[in-house]
């Protein structure tokens, strides 16, 4: 498949679809402010500094907004020629949205937020724009949206192609926790499928320490990152770009975001596709528990294709991990596989089918004693280039996961719960079993809601795109997110890999784009494979 990768749910260690594809590290943005058209005039927006974590900015309803970001202009120019973005000199323009740190008090402090576009082909047809989110949370925009431009042409021959840093990532005052160094060390020493009272010690004491840092060295917006504060953000720019309703492109944990944005201004949304859709019903542990469904059933499915037999290539697998988890095998560089790593290769590979043989040919390396493979695609995973350099990727979806998430199992509860994990998957179980308590343990900043509210009465259809071997986001989320919508129209697509839109079904793409261009809506159920 072209394109999908780590785009993920909300809460898990999983990442969005353009770092999946090595599509980017944040490329900045020259600043400014802008309307429907090019225009120009200074912003004065204070960019938050690392203070300690400030009170606000949760679920409830946000005051008017004053005149000056609403009718805000924003000053469209060259992108800077940083990371994997678009190169200056290109069609991509690049400029700074200035918006609330607290939408409850919107006089007070701003952020600044980076967006990219590429206008309209056809200016005698366009429609108005097309945002897009990626996933994550914590994906950008900025890095993502341009070198997959080519998949989105056709859209681009009505619509400006958007895209943007949500606010805690990458160039809209990217949320650090740790250092690389930190994080090398931690991933080397940390066991995240802990066995024994010693090494679940050091597994908590790792989250606590995480949390801490993102409070030392982000802490004035940590508690404004959460994700009805982003849906707030897209409706400004909404207003600031010039266009009566949002259109909206959105993949896994970005259904969630569009869900949000609906339910908050249903009366907005024009044309909304959400591709690869989370479980707006589930909470931490429920999402949890329907990825590891999703994980063995695309294990599964990858074993299937190999000729071997689910069962016992599963019990297989398990040996392996086992043994590697009592004895890491040698990587690249001097460094270790260790059993975590080895799962975090294994997971990332199940994200596409085109990554399979990759997998085959890792496992078969760590089999005869050597872990350099599978050390890699965790690298890729985890965003850590060869020279130990890391993105902030995993920094700003914990924050922005924490910042959502209300419901936080206790260490007892987690392990109370991992024989049910186990039992729908040996592989996985542990994994992501611990990971309800360990991922917002100890959090500095309390979590908005136990699941998101996407309820939307009076929105127009939304497209709401469900794959059936889809390991990230399960198939079944896509009905539940449709009902309740109440205004969700199902499009279904059999096949493997996250998302559908990028697998090259030439079905959905057309369903899609008809959907988007034309405003043709399908049928309710209607099915590609």
């Amino acid at each position: 498949m072209p394109f999908p990768g780590r785009i993920s749910v909300r809460v898990r260690r999983l990442r969005p679809v353009a770092a999946l594809l090595a599509l980017a590290l944040a490329a900045g943005c020259s600043g400014g402010s802008e309307g429907a058209e090019d225009g120009k005039a200074p912003h004065t927006s204070r960019e938050p500094s690392a203070s300690g974590p400030a009170p606000g900015g949760g679920p409830g309803k946000s005051a008017a907004l004053p005149g000056g970001l609403t009718g805000q202009k924003l000053d469209w120019g060259r992108c800077k020629a940083t990371g994997d973005g678009p190169a200056p000199g290109s069609a991509w323009q690049c400029a700074t949205l200035t918006a609330p740190l607290d939408y409850t008090e919107p006089g007070g402090g701003t952020i600044d937020l980076a967006l990219v576009r590429k206008k309209a082909t056809d200016r005698d047809r366009r429609t108005g724009s097309l945002l897009f989110n990626f996933g994550g949370p914590g994906g950008s925009g900025i890095a993502g949206l341009p070198p997959a431009e080519s998949l989105f042409s056709a859209l681009n021959s009505r619509y400006d192609l958007v895209s943007f840093d949500p606010r805690g990532v990458a160039a809209s005052s990217g949320v650090r926790c740790r250092s690389d160094r930190d994080l090398d060390q931690a991933g080397a020493h940390v066991d995240l499928t802990p066995d024994t009272a010693a090494e679940r010690k050091a597994y908590f004491e790792d989250a606590a320490d995480f949390g801490a840092g993102c409070a030392s060295r982000s802490g004035r917006v940590l508690p404004h990152i959460g994700t009805s504060n982003t849906a707030r953000d897209m409706d400004l720019m909404r207003q600031v770009l010039g266009d009566k309703k949002l259109h909206y492109f959105g993949f896994s944990y970005g259904t969630e975001l569009g869900g949000t944005y609906a339910h908050l201004f249903p009366k907005n949304v024009g044309r909304m596709v959400l591709d690869g859709v989370v479980d707006p019903t589930a909470d931490a542990v429920g999402h949890a528990k329907n990825q590891t469904t999703g994980f063995q059933r695309a294990l599964d499915n990858y074993l299937k294709s190999t000729g071997k037999d689910p069962g016992r290539g599963t019990r297989d697998l398990v040996a392996l991990l086992d043994r590697i988890d009592r004895k890491p095998l040698p990587g690249a560089g001097g460094r270790r596989l260790t059993e975590s790593q080895a799962l975090t290769g294994i997971l990332a590979s199940l994200y596409s089918r085109q990554s399979w043989p990759t997998l085959t040919e890792a496992l078969a390396d760590a089999r005869d004693g050597k872990g350099a493979a599978l050390l890699s695609l965790a690298d890729g995973y985890n965003d850590r280039d060869r020279s130990g350099r890391y993105g902030t990727q995993s920094h700003s979806q914990r924050s922005i996961s924490c910042a959502d998430a209300k419901n936080r199992p206790t260490p007892a509860q987690a392990e109370a719960g991992l024989p049910e994990f186990r039992k729908i998957s040996p592989v996985f179980g542990d994994f992501l079993g611990w990971d309800t308590a360990g991922w917002c343990h100890d959090w500095p900043v309390p979590g908005e809601h136990d699941t998101p509210e996407v309820s939307a009465p009076g929105a127009a259809p939304i497209l709401v795109v469900g794959t059936t071997g889809d390991p990230a986001t399960p198939f079944e989320g896509a009905a539940r997110m449709a009902k309740e919508l109440g205004v969700g129209v199902r499009l279904v697509h059999e096949g493997e890999g996250h998302t559908a839109y990028f697998s090259g079904d030439a079905c959905v793409t057309s369903t899609v784009d008809g959907y988007l261009l034309d405003g043709k809506v399908p049928d309710d159920g209607k099915t590609c494979s």
